[in-house]
Parts: structure tokens; sequence; C-alpha cells
């Protein structure tokens, strides 16, 4: 009889010393406090662990107040090693050495014959240090952004454990813990640490656990809440989960400049009932006046979001320069991500796609961004 996905979770942790925690790029409240608890969990378990995302949260000063992992990485550079092999049946090696400087790394072989044959080295990848990787709220491969860029063999040379809620989830891991009816991946860390070891859940995995809920949910107020989500997040708060603290953290007033901009945004919102389509266009007035910046756009992304329950597509552009419009796209589906984003020059990060048109006048680069939605649908 097969294993069910927790239990076979359970049997591989037994096994892990060296695992690594992957975040989605540029992750969500959500994703840092399930990455930050498994982090802390594995740590009471005696597992080295990285938690790793190729891009830096926007918004993540405001999880200071939480336990903050010891390793943290924005690459997995240096997870494996290259072995230069030689065959030393007919010639054997007498000496290696090496040489550094600022260009180049020389490696001299002395010989115990002659000259060496070319033919007799061989180029071979190591294993990757890690051996287990553990994916947090990632609905594909693709939203891991550089790290599954520049490291994809590491998928399919170690075992996977795909944690999320997202309903697209691509299954990519060779274990898939994937409930599209929860609120957030932490409730199903939650959970599955309840049930794997209830004991395991002390103060700082809880505080960490629950301010991923709460994140997710927007303190209980959003439709992802469930009543499975509060009673979850009753049993974190008994584990000593302070959540007047989190909501406190999570929720302070938010700096005056983000809400001017943010008024700014909203005066200028359209609605397109049929794509179910949010979107703004937005001047350089409309940051000099509110003292922001284009970084602050990714927040005012999510608000639009939050307050568009029916919304499925939510988009923001503005001129980065007289010649250029650049605009932040955020899909409901993935699949309609994937497909937009092969439409323009740009790059993925998360669930947001940013993207840039070589074009002066915002109202064309308008016209050519809605017909390119109404293609994807």
């Amino acid at each position: 009889m097969s294993l069910e996905p927790i239990q076979q979770i359970e049997e591989i942790l037994k096994k892990s010393k060296d695992a690594l925690i992957l975040l989605p790029q540029n992750p969500g409240g959500d994703s840092i406090g399930a990455g930050w608890a498994l982090y802390f969990l594995l740590k009471n378990k005696n597992i080295k662990s990285t938690v790793a995302f190729s891009d830096p949260f926007s918004g993540a000063d405001k999880f200071n107040f939480l336990p903050v992992p010891e390793n943290l990485s924005k690459s997995i550079s240096g997870a494996r090693d290259f072995i230069l092999s030689f065959n030393t049946h007919y010639n054997k090696i007498l000496d290696v050495r090496t040489e550094k400087n600022e260009e180049e790394l020389r490696i001299y072989i002395t010989p115990e014959n002659g000259s060496i044959d070319p033919r007799d080295f061989s180029f071979i990848p190591a294993k990757f240090k890690y051996d287990l990787v553990i994916s947090l709220g990632s609905p594909d491969k693709e939203s891991f952004g550089t790290i599954y860029e520049e490291n994809p063999d590491i998928f399919y040379e170690i075992p996977v454990i795909n944690i999320d809620n997202h309903s697209a989830n691509d299954n990519f891991g060779q274990i898939n813990l994937v409930d599209i009816t929860a609120s957030s991946t932490s409730e199903i860390v939650a959970e599955m640490i309840d049930k794997v070891n209830p004991a395991a859940i002390d103060e700082n995995i809880s505080n960490c656990l629950l301010a991923g809920i709460i994140s997710a949910t927007e303190s209980f107020q959003n439709r992802k809440t469930t009543p499975k989500s509060l009673q979850i997040s009753a049993r974190l708060m008994d584990k000593g989960a302070d959540q007047q603290k989190i909501v406190r953290y999570l929720y302070k007033t938010q700096p005056f400049n983000l809400l001017k901009l943010w008024g700014r945004t909203m005066a200028q919102l359209k609605w397109n009932e049929d794509l179910k389509l949010a979107w703004a266009a937005l001047s350089v007035e409309d940051f000099v006046q509110s003292r922001s910046k284009t970084g602050d756009l990714p927040l005012i992304l999510n608000k639009i979001k939050d307050n568009y329950s029916s919304g499925k597509i939510f988009l923001i552009f503005y001129n980065e320069t007289p010649s250029v419009v650049k605009g932040l796209i955020r899909f409901s589906k993935s699949n309609n991500l994937k497909f937009f984003s092969k439409q323009f020059d740009g790059e993925q990060k998360g669930d947001v796609f940013e993207f840039t048109l070589p074009i002066s006048d915002i109202a064309e680069a308008e016209k050519i961004i809605l017909e390119k939605i109404k293609k994807t649908e």
C-alpha cells in the first residue's frame, strides 16, 4: 500500500541531513512564514537547511519581528562540486598543484611518464550537497526565477517535496502536498507538522506559521479564510503565537507616500467586466506628487487585487522613460501569465510579470497591452 504524502514526507525527513527550502521569486508573506517555520522545524531535528529565493521580498521589513533563519541565500551557487578526473591506468600522476590569479585558476599536473593524453581527462559534475528540496508556495519550477534557470538539474537529481495551495500547481515534485482548499501554504505546513510531530511546534514556529496565514488571509478578512484556517490558527495561538503582535507589525499604518500613490492609482483605475481586468496607467507626475517610487508598485498591485475580489487580471503600467513604457501584470491563472509573458520582453517575479514596451505614447501602449490580454483568455 502506498503512503500518503504526509507519511512520505515524514519518512524522507528521517533520512535528510542537508535540505534546501525554496521560496518563489520575490516571495509573499505566506511563503516567508512557511519557509521560516520549516527552517526552524528542520533545525530542531538537527537537519542542516538553507532558505533560498532569487529576489528580495519588497515588504520583507514587515517580517523582521519574526525569528530569522541563519542560512538565507539569493542563489544556490556552490551547491555542487565539479570533478576533474584523470585516468591513471597507463600514466600515474606524481604531483598536483594549483596557481590562482584574478582571472584564472591553473592546475599543474606532473605525470610519471612523458606527456599527458587529453583523452585521459574527464569533467564530471558531482552530486549536489543537498539531499532534499522543499518547495513552498510555487505553482511551477519557473516561479523560482534565476535559481531554476541556473540549476534546473537540481529538480531531477534530488527528491523534491512540493507544498502549495495554488489550483494551477504543476505537481512537479516527487512528493506533492497540494491542497487548493487551504487558505495558504502556511496552513498546509502547520497541518502537516501537527500530524507528523505536534510537539515540534514551539513559539517560534507557531509565530512564523500564523504570520503566514494572517498575511495570506489579510488578518482573516478575505475570502481565503475558512473554518479550518481559523481552527489551525487557534491551535497555533495555543502553542504561543502572538496574534496581536503579528497584526500590529503586518498592518501598522502604511507610509504616507504609499497611501498617496494608492489614492492616485485608484483615481485612474479602470475595470473591464468581460475580462475581469482592473488596470491603471500612471504618469511621472503621480510618482513625483506622491513622493513614491516604482519599487512601490508591487504593493499597489496587491492592493488592487485585494479590493477587486472578482478580478482575475491586475495591471499597472507607466512611462519608465520618455520612450519606454513599463508594466506589471498579475493573472489569477498561471497558464495565462505564461502565455502573456511570451508576448513581451520582461521578467517574471513570483506571480507578477514585469515587462517593457519601446513606445513613448502610453495610450498606444494601453491598446497593445489590452489586445494581448484578450488573446490570453
